[in-house]
């Protein structure tokens, strides 16, 4: 018995040592070299040197001047990454539809002459709760709005979404998106 278990103990010792300790920090540190900013957080700086947030997680906005991303279903905070969570309300379900008829309800009153049909990723939620992207058609539905509350032209504000509109990956995959934190932080940096 005693025979077994010197070398029990022995293993679990070297396979401690070597995969709890060895291989994460081994990873770490490469991560950090070859992926420094993936490997911290995707986060990005503001023009004062303060973190604005990460590029791979939504926030919320409320100010007309500013791009709404897609509603966030981590209640009871929006875009509480501790929470990514979608709502699992059912198309048939009535507090789905209410959800939809209070945000859609929100952006016209936000937009009162903005009479064009309202994208959809506007007002559902995804499935993590936390996407920090809203579509092109988004995008464009909220131009008319932002730039008559930062008193630009249309065409400067269209610009600067067509600037930030990141193409399918690898040209295949996924669709044609805007990132709004980093849209609204260059809207921001633009005199007013």
């Amino acid at each position: 018995m005693i025979s077994h278990l010197k070398p029990a103990c022995v293993l679990l010792v070297v396979f401690t040592v070597l995969t709890g300790m060895i291989y994460p920090a081994a990873v770490t540190g490469l991560a950090q070299v070859l992926f420094p900013a993936q490997a911290n957080g995707s986060l990005i700086q503001g023009q004062d040197g303060q973190r604005q947030g990460s590029r791979l997680i939504g926030q919320p906005y409320s100010d007309p001047g500013l791009f709404w991303g897609r509603p966030s279903a981590t209640a009871p905070y929006p875009y509480n990454a501790g929470a990514s969570a979608g709502s699992n309300l059912g198309p048939l379900n009535p507090a789905l539809k209410a959800a939809v008829q209070a945000r859609i309800q929100a952006l016209r009153e936000a937009d009162p002459g903005n009479i064009a049909p309202v994208p959809v990723d506007l007002v559902t939620a995804s499935a993590s709760g936390l996407d920090p992207q809203i579509s092109p058609a988004a995008a464009e539905y909220q131009v008319g709005r932002v730039a008559r509350a930062r008193q630009l032209a249309p065409e400067i504000v269209r610009d600067l979404v067509a600037r930030h509109t990141e193409g399918r990956q690898w040209g295949v995959l996924g669709e044609p998106r805007v990132n709004v934190l980093e849209l609204n932080l260059e809207l921001a940096a633009l005199p007013r």
